[in-house]
């Protein structure tokens, strides 16, 4: 079977490891990764964001590296046909790109055509931005998302630091720890297999 085609939601400051890891490990199993972030060009960069709990109420935020937009937004709007999976990473930067109608529309396209939608730590915040989306779904994400999730009609998973949970073709994960498991979630329900001889 040929490699999929997944479409990443990304923003300033999305958590870098969200990004760059789950990037890489998609490509490496022949699947194409467009990074997109709403008025950026394919070659434009955006910050990322690093995200850690170091014994504060909450986690903190450090500069992470530069990511690479390798799609244009404007186009990636045009094509959605041809994906077949929305990704959306987590950390700042879901905050304020939910609020973009063309951002939601993208959102809406998935949805409605019931194709896979994947979401880990602040991600869940695209979707709950999209009325109908997670409702009635069971999702998991950062645990400061859980009231959002419940208002949004939908049951808050409240997994470990590193599993990842799956309620038909939606994946979703708390945080960053959670990658491997949740790409490994992800490969499944895009019908990719990994076999060892």
């Amino acid at each position: 079977m040929s490699g999929k085609k997944i479409l990443m939601l990304t923003g300033e400051f999305t958590e870098e490891y969200e990004i760059f890891v789950y990037q890489q490990a998609m490509e490496a199993v022949g699947h194409t990764v467009h990074v997109v972030c709403p008025d950026k060009q394919a070659g434009d960069l955006i910050k990322t964001s690093l995200h850690d709990f170091e014994g504060d109420q909450t986690y903190t935020e450090k500069l992470g590296h530069f990511q690479v937009i390798n799609k244009t937004f404007s186009e990636a709007e045009k094509q959605l046909d041809q994906y077949h999976a929305v990704y959306c990473a987590g950390g700042r930067g879901p905050e304020y790109i939910r609020t973009d109608k063309r951002v939601q529309a993208m959102v809406r396209h998935f949805h409605d055509t019931g194709k896979p939608i994947f979401t880990i730590c602040h991600g869940v915040q695209i979707l709950i931005a999209v009325d109908g989306v997670v409702r009635g779904k069971k999702v998991g994400a950062l645990a400061a998302c859980e009231p959002e999730v419940t208002l949004a009609g939908g049951t808050y998973v409240d997994l470990s630091p590193t599993e990842a949970f799956v309620d038909g073709t939606m994946v979703s994960a708390k945080g960053w720890t959670a990658l491997a498991a949740f790409i490994r979630e992800c490969l499944k329900v895009l019908g990719t297999e990994i076999r060892h001889n």
